[in-house]
């Protein structure tokens, strides 16, 4: 990970950020019309972008279970523009959000993804990406994006944790997503080899069990995360006792876990997300196995994290969830720009992130922004600037409150937080971090 080279930094005056720039050099699945007007930064006025002004675009799933947590995604990255001004170095800057959901799937949908790479793309004054939310839908677009002829076009993702975006995993990954062979693509969250080998750890060490009933929702993000922590559950001596695939079009899954009450498991783990009917999900594991705080204690990753109807279900109570990163309530315990920016967020907005991930899609945007400042202002320039090594944002001005920066050479993040959670009164409640090797 590079150490040294160019630093960016965010000026302050009254607000958080007023201006980038920088401050240091070192030597050396149905289609849809799915892109909103775009949003102007402060200042600026009107729906269209000022001319001469570069589009920072969002791509996430605005509709379905993950629509709280993707509006305040694109409201962090707003604010952010609006404390800086506007503008990224010397480049006025404006935000355009699409959707890569639709109203049938109530999720992420593979057709509006490639649709909206296509969009972004063919949007001449669009430079770089923030997104995508689900890992599914960024392995359709990256490549396409990699393939730009004006490009490679950035994309920085707040949210994708499976690692084949990044690093060997599944056959032809990584590098069938880089058809040029240059790596556009990054993230600031840590993968899913990390983040199931730390639940599985979670598990053994701090709730003690031995057996383990595991759950995927067949998804590209839910499956990777599965065989991490099915990996890591041998290392630690827990037996699995059952691994399947969950059908989210199910009406129920009581017959489900009714196969289940004979094998001695007290661990359910649900590698995959809530948008995939995971709310029946834990209704019936609670119905036919017991409460959570029973003997058959339940545990999802961050699929499950940020849900306020995950988080107000009675079945849900005592659940643990992992987070590939820092809720925003540990943001505000040390000051700094992180408590900074989550407070700015309350009081503008009215209520906290409806998901830890909204200020990480707010620090991705830093990045790019970061790399916008430091570009030419093309879409080459600024993916260049973004791997060149030499951009990193410092723990003063980091809305994450650590200094980070993304290696040039896989596009993953230097900073590995996990977290892991429970849900009590119907509210998720940080219970301890989590150290990731």
């Amino acid at each position: 990970m590079p150490t040294k080279g160019r630093t960016m930094r965010f000026k302050k005056a009254s607000a958080l950020f007023i201006a980038l720039a920088v401050v240091g050099v070192a030597c050396g699945d149905d289609s849809s019309d799915s892109s909103s007007a775009t949003t102007p930064a402060a200042g600026t006025g009107g729906a269209a972008a000022p001319a001469g002004a570069l589009i920072l675009a969002t791509d996430l799933p605005l509709q379905g279970a993950s629509k709280d947590a993707s509006t305040d995604t694109n409201n962090a990255i707003s604010l952010l523009l609006e404390q800086a001004g506007g503008k990224a170095g010397a480049y006025d800057v404006t935000l355009k959000t699409y959707d890569d959901s639709t109203a049938a799937a109530g999720a992420w949908d593979s057709a509006t993804c490639a649709k909206n790479a296509s969009d972004h793309v063919a949007n001449t004054a669009e430079v770089a990406v923030m997104g995508t939310y689900n890992s599914g839908c960024a392995k359709i677009e990256v490549p396409v994006l990699n393939a730009d002829a004006s490009g490679p076009m950035l994309m920085v993702s707040h949210a994708n944790t499976n690692p084949g975006l990044t690093k060997a995993w599944d056959p032809g990954e990584p590098d069938k997503y880089y058809p040029t062979g240059v790596r556009n693509y990054g993230r600031i969250v840590a993968t899913d080899d990390f983040q199931g080998a730390a639940d599985a750890q979670f598990l053994k060490q701090d709730v003690k069990v031995t057996k383990c009933i595991v759950l995927n929702d067949a998804q590209t993000y839910g499956v990777g995360v599965s065989t991490a922590f099915k990996a890591e559950a041998a290392k630690q001596g827990i037996e699995i006792v059952a691994d399947e695939a969950w059908d989210a079009k199910q009406p129920n899954y009581t017959a489900l876990f009714e196969g289940f009450k004979d094998l001695g498991a007290d661990c359910v783990f649900l590698g995959g997300i809530n948008d995939e009917n995971g709310e029946q999900l834990i209704r019936d594991k609670v119905a036919v196995l017991g409460p959570n705080s029973g003997t058959v204690k339940l545990m999802g990753p961050d699929g499950f994290t940020g849900y306020p109807t995950v988080q107000g279900l009675a079945e849900a109570a005592d659940m643990y969830i992992s987070f590939a990163g820092l809720p925003a309530s540990e943001l505000t315990k040390n000051g700094g720009a992180g408590a900074k920016f989550v407070t700015d967020f309350k009081a503008k907005f009215g209520h906290d992130p409806a998901s830890a991930y909204s200020i990480y899609g707010a620090a991705a945007a830093q990045y790019i922004m970061a790399s916008i400042a430091a570009s030419d202002g093309t879409r080459k320039g600024v993916r260049d600037a973004a791997f060149s090594g030499k951009i990193k944002i410092s723990a003063e001005d980091s809305v994450i409150g650590k200094e980070f920066t993304i290696d040039p050479t896989s596009g993953d993040v230097n900073v590995r937080d996990m977290s892991i959670q429970q849900i009590q009164g119907g509210k998720e409640v940080f219970l301890k971090a989590w150290p990731v090797a």
